[in-house]
């Protein structure tokens, strides 16, 4: 029998929902559960096919585990490996070299250095910065955020000068980002699937949390929404996740990709709404089983340069093409290498 994990934390509906999904799809030889792990073992194969990660981001514990169980052959959802490496201030340079539309985006140094960093150890850095040259660039109003947050944490709307230092001085020793802002008349949020399905849900930030899903969306342009789906299957394809959610916000008829790394996004019944959720608990249910049925998963997915030489889809074709190449072109000094080797032990056998 196949297992398919679910790992979680505080997530109260759809955790259940998609094991029960799962399960009522009677698959022959796949059932699904919440994962159970204790200590682990670093040469104990891992008793799941597939595991879907909700809660890894939040316990390094957790994170380990999945490194582990993916060495071993199990299908994460999403890639540990990658999800490590990611931020987002690489991402939005990614986008604009995919052709997605992004904001212009400044990586700033820490406020406060973190711990155990001093003055000593940041010689390296320019000081004092060029704000001036910064703040022409980017522009007002902005937005200041973390590299590599999530959840609206520690985001701060900017308007001058006085309020980015305001806001700058509360960054504490988080790695922050200045993101021009978008002024947009429609923002969308969409699930990415499998790097192959998506849904695109109008979307409020303005609102409260339980209440951005807009739930009695306008009609939009359908040429707006076919650039919005190819550009979210674009990201999720290049950065390996297969599951996310892209956020776009749309500035007179071009929507700016916002944020793009929430491996592990909102599915919750209560704020997604009925429709969207049965969306994702299908969809989702439905990807996990594939997978399974996939069999052990290769070691492809795990190499960061798969990723960041290509734009790769569900399949591993281009990964695989690009191993053939290189195969092919093995550099002429690594053959003289092998002959000398060659030559050596034919000379100790004389």
């Amino acid at each position: 029998m196949k297992k398919i994990g679910v790992l979680f934390g505080m997530e109260n509906t759809f955790p259940g929902a998609l094991v029960e999904r799962i399960n009522s799809m009677q698959v022959d030889d796949i059932s699904a559960e919440f994962v159970q792990v204790g200590g682990v073992k670093m040469d104990e194969p891992s008793p799941y096919a597939v595991i879907v990660d909700r809660i890894s981001h939040d316990m390094p514990f957790y994170r380990g585990y999945l490194k582990n169980a993916a060495l071993h052959g199990t299908h994460i959802i999403n890639n540990p490996f990658w999800w490590s490496a990611d931020d987002k201030f690489f991402n939005y340079a990614l986008a604009a070299k995919l052709g997605v539309a992004v904001p212009k985006t400044v990586l700033l140094p820490h406020k406060h250095y973190p711990p155990d960093i001093n003055q000593q150890s940041v010689r390296n850095l320019e000081f004092p910065l060029d704000w001036p040259g910064i703040f022409e660039y980017i522009g007002f109003p902005a937005f200041l955020k973390p590299h590599d947050g999530g959840g609206w944490k520690d985001v701060w709307h900017v308007h001058n000068p006085d309020e980015f230092f305001h806001a700058y001085d509360q960054s504490r020793d988080l790695c922050m980002t200045l993101q021009a802002a978008v002024k947009f008349k429609e923002y969308f949020r969409c699930y990415v699937v499998g790097r192959n399905d998506v849904k695109i849900m109008p979307y409020d930030p303005s609102r409260p949390n339980a209440e951005r899903y807009v739930m009695d969306p306008p009609e939009y342009d359908p040429k707006l929404l076919a650039r919005v789906e190819k550009d979210a299957l674009t990201l999720c394809r290049a950065l390996g996740y297969d599951l996310n959610t892209v956020e776009f916000a749309v500035e007179d008829g071009i929507p700016y990709a916002i944020d793009f790394m929430n491996p592990a996004p909102d599915a919750d019944y209560h704020s997604v709404g009925p429709d969207n959720f049965e969306w994702i608990v299908d969809k989702m249910a439905r990807l996990a089983i594939a997978k399974a049925q996939q069999g052990v998963a290769s070691g492809s997915d795990l190499n960061y340069a798969a990723f960041l030489n290509g734009t790769p889809s569900s399949g591993s074709a281009k990964v695989s093409a690009k191993k053939t190449a290189i195969k092919k072109s093995v550099p002429a000094v690594v053959k003289k290498v092998a002959a000398k080797k060659v030559a050596a032990k034919k000379n100790a056998t004389k």
